[in-house]
């Protein structure tokens, strides 16, 4: 028989591929169970607590004879027309020391990212230094150094900075504390570090590669910045003036020990109401408020930036 008159061969039955191994019901609850702790911190000391504030925002009543829900939304009109003043005093001293925080900020967080070299651990130790102090200390701090006859004031009126200042309205002719100037000093001493943190971690992301391709383009020194370091830099920007503005928004401290009554945020309108006044539907309706306003502001302040990615 030749090899033409053989019967073709059967084909080989096909192989099913093996099947995938399904996992286990455990393994898929795994990262469900890694998250429950966080979520239930959420829940129990932020959700809870707003739900709580939402609901004392609509009660009618007093400590005396008790509160009780009476859906009474006319307390967010009243709270809003009364202590407006307030709001945009928080939120002028707020971006004023954002404003300030991000100029003195970017050059400090520039310096440590691309010059600091061995020294780098040292500065970033310095700048997170105030942290290893109270709060209320790091602002009482501050009454020394801008007291009346004290070396600042008589600088700045050495240099006439004061007679600016005061023809602004910042300050009252030679004296600094309890104006406004004061406040926004406070709170940016206070948020600096939080804007150079983020600036810092943004900065020292970016590849030095590119400077040096924009020099090989010809490039001077300010056109890499402006074209290179700082759109790339602008997650650090976006994230720095977050982490500023909005814990200075809601501020009292500053307010209350280097501020007067003229100086006063709607923070400490808010901690008035609930610690002094005890009108708790009041003061909740102001936090609302405030975060709503915040809130709104943010959003479209992302928007604008043109940048999603967040340090």
């Amino acid at each position: 028989m030749s090899v033409t008159d053989a019967p073709p061969l059967a084909p080989a039955p096909a192989q099913e591929p093996p099947a995938p191994r399904k996992a286990s019901t455990r393994k898929r609850l795994v990262p469900y169970w890694l998250l429950l702790p966080g979520i239930l911190w959420l829940i129990v000391f932020f959700a809870l607590p707003m739900v709580y504030q939402a609901s004392t925002s609509v009660q009618t009543g007093s400590l005396e004879k008790g509160f009780e829900v009476t859906w009474h939304f006319q307390t967010y009109w009243d709270a809003l027309k009364d202590y407006y003043p307030q709001f945009v005093r928080s939120l002028l001293y707020a971006g004023t020391a954002t404003l300030l925080c991000l100029l003195l900020g970017y050059p400090l967080a520039y310096m440590i990212a691309f010059k600091a070299g061995r020294w780098r651990n040292l500065v970033l130790v310095l700048v997170i230094a105030p942290f290893f102090t109270s709060f209320l200390i790091r602002t009482l701090a501050w009454k020394t150094i801008l007291a009346d006859g004290g070396p600042v004031v008589d600088v700045l009126n050495t240099l006439h900075v004061l007679d600016v200042t005061s023809w602004l309205g910042w300050t009252e002719g030679s004296r600094v504390l309890a104006t406004p100037m004061a406040v926004v000093c406070g709170l940016t001493y206070n948020f600096l570090p939080f804007m150079i943190l983020p600036l810092y971690t943004s900065l020292e992301r970016i590849d030095g590669r590119l400077h040096e391709a924009a020099g090989d383009l010809y490039a001077t020194p300010a056109t890499t910045f402006r074209k290179v370091t700082f759109p790339l830099s602008m997650p650090g920007v976006v994230s720095g003036t977050l982490l500023t503005f909005i814990p200075a928004s809601g501020d009292y401290v500053n307010a209350e020990l280097l501020g007067s009554t003229d100086t006063k945020m709607v923070g400490s309108v808010i901690q008035s109401q609930f610690l002094r006044v005890l009108d708790y539907p009041t003061a909740a309706a102001l936090s609302f408020i405030l975060m709503a306003i915040v809130l709104a502001m943010v959003t479209v302040y992302i928007r604008k930036s043109g940048t999603e990615d967040l340090v």
